[in-house]
This record gives structure tokens, C-alpha cells and sequence, in this order.
């Protein structure tokens, strides 16, 4: 018999208990915004495989290699990808189009039918994870 997770459990976890939080998040949202989140997580790990999968703040999907590269959030009309440290990330294809004004992060929203460039997106996901490791070796 599995035991059922505790408060603190849902709040907060890494690796694979992490990632079965992901996928039955996925699984919960459904529709667009369920694939939606699955495609960009599956981009997400494409491009970085040493990624590792969180569960943090009772419930949001984060992505990290040497700290929070980015979250996945699901609202009623968008999936949104907030970057860490977005604005030190070159975003040549313009992906960004959140969060603009702050001088840390950056966010993509995605709205029902629309698609982000995967190949645009794979390369600012590195972009991030190399400024992450910039950022870590300067402590």
C-alpha cells in the first residue's frame, strides 16, 4: 500500500519523485495546456540532459543545473516559462514577451495555438544553463 505524500512532500522534491509530480501535473491540466507543458519540458531536458527536475512551492515545476534555470506554470489562458536569470540570457530569437522590465527574470507565455520555435527555444534553455554555470563559478 503507497503511502500518501505529506505536506512537505508536495511542497518540495527533486529527481524522479519530482518528475512524477511533473507528469501528473501534466496529466491533471490536460488540453493545451497539458500539452503544451509536456513539450516544453520535453525541449527543456533535449536540451540540457543533466537538467534536474524539481516540485517546488506546493506545486510549480522547476528546472535546474547549478540553480533554477526556469519554471513551468499553467494559468487559465497561458503556460508560462519564467527564466531565473532571463535577462542576462541573450535571446536573439526574441522569445521572451513577459517580464520584460525586471532586471532578472524573463518569462515566455504561451497562449492556446501557439507554438514556440523548438530549435530557438533548445538554444536559449543552453544559453541559460551556461550563464547559470558563469554565475556559479564567480562565488
Amino acid at each position: 500500500m503507497a503511502l500518501k505524500p505529506t505536506r512537505s512532500d508536495l511542497e518540495r522534491a527533486t529527481g524522479k519523485p519530482a518528475s512524477r509530480l511533473i507528469d501528473q501535473r501534466i496529466r491533471d491540466l490536460g488540453g493545451w495546456r497539458g500539452e503544451t507543458l509536456a513539450r516544453m519540458r520535453a525541449l527543456i531536458l533535449e536540451a540540457d540532459p543533466e537538467m534536474t527536475e524539481e516540485w517546488k512551492w506546493m506545486g510549480t515545476p522547476v528546472w535546474s543545473h547549478h540553480g533554477i534555470v526556469c519554471t513551468g506554470e499553467a494559468y487559465t489562458k497561458v503556460v508560462k516559462l519564467t527564466f531565473a536569470r532571463g535577462a542576462k540570457v541573450s535571446d536573439p530569437s526574441r522569445l521572451f514577451n513577459s517580464s520584460l522590465e525586471g532586471n532578472t527574470r524573463r518569462a515566455i507565455d504561451i497562449h492556446e495555438g501557439e507554438k514556440v520555435d523548438a530549435r530557438a527555444f533548445k538554444a536559449l534553455v543552453k544559453a541559460a544553463v551556461a550563464q547559470k554555470g558563469a554565475s556559479a563559478k564567480k562565488r
